[in-house]
Formats: C-alpha cells, structure tokens, sequence
C-alpha cells in the first residue's frame, strides 16, 4: 500500500512541476543582493538600507556599528523517500516509505573583514522508517560552531566545528545526501591569494546520535590530518594536490577488522579546454591495516561538453572511475581503497554502492526545460577485484565477497529540479537498479526501485 502510494504521489508531483511550468505560476528569482550557499557561512548578503516596508531585511541582517554586522538565516529540508525491494530481494517484504524532515538555523557574528563566530543549529527527524542509520536521526544537535580571525589580508585561522567540503567532495565532503550532515572538530591555518589556496588542518570526525546535543565529540579513535593546495594556473587550468593522513581504529573491510592507519596523496585537474570541461582526479593509498600494508588506488575521468539539438541546450557528459580492491585476504597486503569521508550521495541518493573496489561507466545528460532542470544519467557497475567485497557508500561491508562474478548491476537514474524563487525549490529524483552477476549468484535478484522527493526552503 505505501507503495503505491508513493508511486502515485511522485507522479502527482512531476505534474505539478509540469503545471508550474506552463502556467506561469513561477516567480522570477533575483539574487542581487543575496545569495545563498550549500555552506551557510558563505552566504553573500548586501541589502544597502532597507526600505520601510523590507521586514525580512531588516531581520536578516543587524548592522552593530560601522563595521560590525549579525545575520540569521537557516534552511527546511523536507522529503518523502521511498524503496521497493531495497535489498533487491521481493521474497521478503523491503518495501518502505519513510519521511524526513530537517531543520537548520544560523548566526553569524562579523567585525570587520577580519573575525567572524558562526553558530548552527542542526535538527533532523525521520518516521516510518524500519531500520535506522546513524546519518538518519539527530534530535538537537550544533552543526558548525567556529571562530575565525583573518591574521593578514593573506592568512586565517579556524578553531572549532565545521562542515568541510575539499575539492570536487571525492575524499572531504559534508554528507549533503542524507538527513544529518558530517561535522569536523578541527583547527585549520588557511593561506589564500588570488591564485593559490594552500589549507592545513587536524580534525576529529563527529559521530552523530539520535538525541539532544549526545553526539559524540573530540573521539580520537579516528582523525584526519591534511594539507590541501589549490592552484589557478590560468583561468581554464587548476590543480589541486593533497595528502590526507587518516587514522581510525577498528576498521571493518572483507579481509577482516583492524587497526587502519593510512595516507592518501592525490591530484586533480580541472579546467575547461575549448568548450570541453574536466575534471580528473588520482590517488593513491599507502599504510598499514593490522599487520598489513597497504598499498590503494584511484583513477577518475569526468569530461562533459556542452550540445544543442532539437532547440533544447544541455551538456552530455561521461564519468568513470577505477578503484581499487583487495586481491587476496592470504597475501601481507591489502588493496581496499578508503574512500574516506565521500559523499553520502556518491551515486544518487539511492545510495547503495560506495567508493570502494569499483569500476563504474556513468554517461549522463543535464538540460533546463523552461524552469524545470533535468538530468539524466546511465551507470554500469563492476567489482574491480573477484576477491573482495562490495561496500556501501559509508564504507560498510555491505555485499561480501561471495561468489567470483564481477558484474554488479546497472543503474538508471533521473532527477527534475524546479527553482521558485531563490528560497524555495522541489526536486524529485528515481532510480532504478537491474542486478547484475554478482548480485544474483548472492541471491539478491530482483531490480530496486528508489525515489525521494525533496522540499528546501531557505531563509
């Protein structure tokens, strides 16, 4: 029943974005004087002096004195989420429909173009959901508190909580996809010119649980220790290059659980060529897991270029990647690559598979339809090593190595994006996954079908 439900409802909702569309009903969003950001921090605000009758201006943002402001803002996330067979298994019940709401608020404190302290809030609630995941529910709890001081037009110093997206997100990212974000309790020295972004740091990763202000902080059980260089060599060519040294204690991957102490060094190269964007990033891991070495790897290819036809403009893209997998549980090495703290999203929200012993095929094609953004994509997905397991986006063993098939499956996924104005937005994304070898000489033969529909409001 809650299937059905949930199938119907996403239809009704595509309808109505189609309606929007061709009614007019949409309003025309202006970001003049401000502009929201994924992290809130860097939110652009400029109102001059608000007018008598401008009450959310003159609420946004207090000016203290001559150079001193206070903001508020905050954001509503709201989503229906939906599977049928969610562990691509029919002979038992796995479909579920759940609901999830999350909400954030912020201040942020300013003197000058040199201090400023930011507080935020998080609050995350889920209902009708069986099986909870750590990421899922957070009562009451403080996303980011930090100060930072500007020492020199040239370098800044952070002390406290934050959210932390490095790069493309491939390695470092705020876990945007599921209901709780990931947290860092770090100090970061940052020096910053117009071409060169050179950040160190030492950060504790913050474990969420599922009460009031109860998450678990300053747990040195696991630490990420990094420096990471950006350059704008001109305007169409950059690079990033980056070691990050992480140590977590009692690591699970498919040769067992251990100690994992590890180095990651990559580089990444990004720009555009003629019309052609990339984005290209490598990797590799060395350390040790228990009385293991390590020796891990990556190779990622994004190109995407921009097309017309039919009088509908978009870009047409290809991504793919190699990971690295463990070639034996008898050998003194292991080869899992430790995707770190990726995106929780890494391949749509549907969320099964993560960046670990990997090969992955992804065409895609993103377009705008009037106010409506479309994008759709292809993905095929194989295990890079016979001898190891598949993980799930956080990294769990979640399929172990059962069987000598290599082919996983393939995904068919879409989402359609309807921006009101620049404080409210919808999105609906489908996904669809078709097993493959792997997955069905595990008994899990039936394709999955996932959806969510999401509400933002921001503020």
């Amino acid at each position: 029943m809650k299937t059905r439900l949930f199938v119907w409802f996403s239809i009704w909702i595509f309808g109505c974005c189609v309606y929007g569309q061709e009614s007019g009903l949409l309003v025309e969003s202006s970001s003049e004087f401000l502009n929201f950001s994924l992290l809130r921090q860097r939110d652009f605000i400029y109102f001059g002096d608000p007018g008598p009758n401008d009450f959310y201006e003159s609420i946004k943002e207090l000016r203290l004195g001559e150079q001193t402001t206070l903001s508020f803002g905050g954001s509503y996330r709201g989503q229906i989420e939906g599977f049928i067979n969610e562990q691509f298994n029919s002979a038992v019940d796995q479909d579920d429909l759940w609901y999830l709401n999350r909400l954030m608020a912020h201040a942020h404190f300013k003197i000058d173009k040199r201090f400023e302290l930011f507080a935020e809030l998080n609050s995350s609630f889920i209902t009708s959901k069986n099986n909870l995941a750590p990421v899922d529910r957070d009562e009451l709890a403080i996303n980011q508190l930090f100060a930072s001081y500007w020492i020199d037009p040239q370098w800044n110093l952070l002390v406290g909580r934050q959210n932390m997206r490095l790069g493309s997100g491939r390695l470092v990212d705020i876990r945007e996809g599921p209901n709780v974000r990931l947290s860092f309790d770090m100090a970061q020295l940052k020096f910053k010119d117009e071409n060169t972004e050179i950040t160190a740091f030492y950060a504790i990763p913050v474990r969420p649980a599922t009460g009031i202000f109860d998450n678990d902080a300053l747990n040195t059980t696991e630490t990420l220790t990094g420096v990471y260089w950006t350059q704008n060599w001109t305007e169409n060519n950059n690079t990033d290059l980056y070691a990050f040294y992480k140590q977590e204690e009692l690591k699970t991957w498919n040769s067992g659980t251990a100690d994992d102490n590890r180095l990651s060094l990559g580089l990444r190269h990004f720009g555009n060529w003629n019309k052609l964007r990339y984005n290209n990033e490598f990797v590799i891991q060395t350390g040790s897991f228990g009385a293991q070495n390590i020796f891990a790897w990556t190779a990622s290819f994004n190109i995407e270029h921009p097309i017309k036809a039919l009088g509908i403009e978009g870009a047409l893209g290809l991504k793919t990647e190699a990971i690295s997998g463990d070639t034996s549980i008898a050998d003194n090495r292991l080869g899992t690559f430790d995707g770190l703290y990726p995106r929780g999203a890494y391949f749509g929200r549907v969320a099964r598979i993560g960046p670990s012993n990997l090969i992955d095929f992804h065409p895609y094609f993103n377009t705008e339809i009037g106010p409506v953004a479309l994008s759709l994509d292809y993905v095929a997905f194989w295990r890079f090593s016979k001898d190891d397991g598949l993980y799930g986006p956080p990294l769990t063993l979640d399929y172990p190595d059962l069987n000598d098939s290599r082919f996983i499956g393939h995904q068919i996924g879409s989402i359609a994006g309807l921006e009101i104005n620049r404080h409210i937005a919808f999105e609906l994304e489908t996904n669809l996954i078709f097993p493959g070898e792997f997955l069905k000489n595990s008994g899990l033969n039936d394709t999955l079908f996932h959806a969510v529909f999401t509400t933002e409001i921001k503020f």
